[in-house]
């Protein structure tokens, strides 16, 4: 069983994968909606994000999404680990998070497209872990996460484009700020 603590990381994560994987739909925008926030950065980043929601279309969102990351060449970022950490796509990042998650038995979600170092494959990866394997958080954040998505997260929150994802940027920004600060507090075992 894991700890409250470690629930609400694990719907962080599962929230931060779950829009950013694809456009959301009105489901999704409608669950975006009705997030709520205490007066934490967190908290208000929640808040931003339920505003921007409620303003966001399934059409708007489908527009910004593709503008933020596919574009006509590409787009404004690109949500890889590989692209991030050596420049390159299918580089070296998207081998080791295929390797781990063959190690761990996760496997990417049915239908999944992008290469497994894609943020929100990431995202999803380290929510499994946080409640199936807790003693792995560690190492999967500090291999797959930590050496490059905060950049990516902080580039979602600085785009002119961002409307929905600016507090998307800033959620998942404060959240690896958070883990970052929690791991080099946590004895190594």
């Amino acid at each position: 069983m894991i700890d409250e603590l470690d629930q609400v990381r694990a719907r962080l994560y599962r929230l931060l994968g779950a829009t950013l994987a694809a456009p959301p739909d009105a489901a999704l925008l409608r669950l975006l909606a009705g997030l709520d926030g205490d007066a934490s950065e967190l908290g208000a980043a929640l808040r931003a994000l339920a505003a921007a929601a409620r303003d966001a279309t399934v059409a708007s969102a489908a527009a910004e999404y593709g503008v933020l990351f596919v574009g006509i060449v590409r787009g404004e970022v690109l949500p890889y680990a590989s692209f991030y950490q050596t420049g390159f796509l299918y580089d070296r990042p998207l081998a080791a998070v295929r390797a781990d998650m063959q190690r761990l038995g996760f496997a990417p979600a049915p239908g999944r497209a992008d290469p497994e170092d894609h943020i929100a494959t990431i995202c999803e990866l380290m929510a499994c872990v946080i409640e199936a394997e807790p003693d792995e958080q560690r190492g999967v954040f500090t291999r797959h996460i930590d050496p490059w998505a905060g950049r990516l997260f902080a580039e979602i929150e600085a785009s002119a484009s961002a409307m929905l994802y600016r507090p998307v940027g800033t959620l998942g920004r404060l959240l690896v700020e958070i883990d970052r600060h929690a791991f080099m507090l946590e004895p190594v075992t």
